[in-house]
C-alpha cells in the first residue's frame, strides 16, 4: 500500500496549489487567445482560451497526483508497492514538478515573456527521462506503473530484465533530448522521438524474448507476484 510522505507529498501539493494561485492571479491579464501548444520550430501551432493556459495543466497535474494515490488500493499487486515506495514517491513529485514548469512556460509566454519554448520544453522532457530511467529498474511488478506487457507481467524474469534495459534506455532518450534541445529544426526534433520509438519496440521484442527464455513463465513462481 502507498503510504503519504509528508515532505514529498506535501511539497507536490503545494506545486499543484502554487499552479492554480499563479493561473487565477494572471488570469485577468491574458489575452483572449493564448498559445498553448508549438510545433518543433517553436511556433505556436494551437491556441486555447485564458481558462486552459490557467487552469488545464494544474488540474492535470493533480489528477495525475490522486490517481497515483488511488491505483494501488485498487491493484491485484499492491503489496508490491511497499516495495518501492521511494521510488514511486519519487515519480509522483518528478511528474508534478515536470508539469509545474510546463505551467510556468506556458504563463511566461502568454504575458509576453521571451521563452524558447521548444527548447525548454525537449530539456524538462529530457531531464524527466533521465530521472525515471535512473529509478526504473527498481519497480516492482505491479499493473499500473512501469514496462507492461503480456510477457512482462507473466515473468519475473521478463520483468527485471526489461525494467533494467529500459533504464538504460531512458536515459539514453533523455540525454538526446537534451543535447537535440540545442540543435533546434526538424532533426532536433525527430532524432530523439525516432530513437525513443526504437527504443520502446526493441523493449516490447525483448520482453518476449526474455519470457520465451523463462522456464518458470506464468506458473505461480514465474508470475510477477
Amino acid at each position: 500500500m502507498v503510504r503519504w510522505n509528508w515532505k514529498a507529498d506535501g511539497f507536490a501539493l503545494l506545486l499543484i496549489l502554487g499552479m492554480f494561485i499563479a493561473g487565477a492571479v494572471l488570469f485577468p491579464r491574458l489575452p483572449e487567445r493564448v498559445p498553448v501548444h508549438w510545433n518543433i520550430h517553436g511556433q505556436p501551432d494551437r491556441y486555447g482560451s485564458p481558462w486552459e493556459a490557467a487552469f488545464a495543466i494544474p488540474g492535470l497535474a493533480a489528477l495525475i497526483f490522486a490517481l497515483m494515490h488511488l491505483l494501488p488500493r485498487i491493484d491485484p499487486r499492491s503489496a508490491n508497492y511497499a516495495r518501492f515506495a521511494g521510488v514511486y514517491t519519487l515519480f509522483r513529485f518528478a511528474i508534478v514538478l515536470f508539469l509545474s514548469a510546463m505551467q510556468g512556460v506556458l504563463l511566461a509566454n502568454a504575458m509576453g515573456l521571451r521563452v524558447r519554448v521548444a527548447q525548454v520544453v525537449m530539456i524538462a522532457v529530457g531531464a524527466l527521462f533521465v530521472l525515471l530511467g535512473n529509478y526504473l529498474g527498481k519497480v516492482q511488478p505491479n499493473w499500473f506503473v512501469g514496462i507492461r506487457t503480456p510477457w512482462t507481467l507473466t515473468s519475473t524474469r521478463s520483468w527485471r530484465r526489461t525494467h533494467r534495459l529500459g533504464g538504460y534506455l531512458f536515459v539514453a532518450s533523455g540525454l538526446l533530448f537534451i543535447a537535440c534541445a540545442f540543435v533546434g529544426g526538424l532533426a532536433g526534433a525527430i532524432i530523439p522521438l525516432a530513437f525513443l520509438g526504437a527504443s520502446t519496440l526493441w523493449l516490447i521484442v525483448y520482453s518476449y524474448l526474455v519470457w520465451r527464455a523463462d522456464p518458470e513463465r506464468g506458473t505461480a513462481s514465474g508470475r510477477a507476484a
